[in-house]
């Protein structure tokens, strides 16, 4: 299928308008026939539309979503939460907060405690982010926390999570920074958005106003190389200021781009 900007011929716009929407992936200007959407744009938004289902539907495969490559490389291994199924996480979002039992012994017996920067990868509610943007973006935190002299945590994944499990992270490795790389919302633009949320030593009591956000970590969102940059960035405000949430102002780097709404 045609990119949407091709959904239109060039003499449809003036220049002026062919630069707005170049600058947003909404599906704005667009055009009609009569009072409906023209039928390349229906189609398109029936095609957004089945990926953002199949992305919240989706189960986490380690081993296709990463490659073996991948996962032996980084030693990637898996816990759960107290949601058994796909379903349940949907339904119960309070599940998708806390670890199942033999995950917390797991985490315990092969993580360390008290390190600098510790990473998890969640699914979130898009599977497809997170398999599209954590091969690239985890070697990049990585390598950025070791320049700065960081101890690291062992990162692993986490199936059928939301954001609120930072907190059982917290209690049971009590790192520093803790920073949840987990998949967005999926919207019409696209399926691909990647969050991270991140806290200063979390515990069970923290909520939304203790934690950060960086988020629209995708190809014609936040790049990857930008989004470690101000990841990594913000960890070393939280740590100099011994706080994270409404207390922390993120200095952005100029070269970065913004960030949208939570998961």
């Amino acid at each position: 299928m045609p990119e949407r900007d091709d959904f239109l011929a060039a003499a449809d716009f003036p220049e002026a308008l062919r630069k707005i929407r170049e600058r947003t992936p909404a599906r704005i200007l667009v055009g009609r026939s009569g009072a409906a959407y023209r039928t390349r744009t229906q189609l398109d938004l029936r095609e957004a539309h089945a990926a953002a289902r199949d992305a919240v539907r989706a189960e986490l495969h380690p081993f296709s979503d990463f490659g073996a490559a991948f996962l032996e490389q980084w030693n990637l291994f898996e816990i759960r939460t107290a949601a058994q199924s796909k379903e349940e996480y949907l339904l119960r979002p309070d599940l998708g907060r806390r670890l199942d039992e033999t995950s917390r012994q797991e985490l315990v017996k092969r993580c360390t405690r008290g390190d600098d920067l510790q990473i998890a990868i969640g699914d979130g509610l898009s599977v497809t982010a997170v398999a599209a943007q954590v091969p690239a973006l985890l070697p990049l935190l990585d390598a950025g926390a070791r320049q700065r002299g960081w101890k690291l945590g062992h990162p692993f994944l986490i199936r059928h999570c939301r954001v609120g499990v930072l907190n059982e992270i917290g209690e049971l490795l009590a790192p520093k920074v803790a920073v949840l790389l987990i998949g967005e919302r999926p919207g019409l633009a696209t399926a691909e958005s990647l969050s991270a949320y991140m806290a200063f030593r979390p515990d069970r009591n923290q909520t939304d106003a203790q934690r950060n956000l960086i988020s629209n970590i995708h190809a014609r969102g936040l790049t990857a190389p930008a989004a470690a940059e101000r990841i990594l960035n913000l960890a070393a405000q939280m740590m100099a200021q011994q706080s994270s949430g409404f207390r922390i102002r993120e200095q952005l780097p100029e070269t970065s781009g913004g960030s949208g709404l939570q998961e």
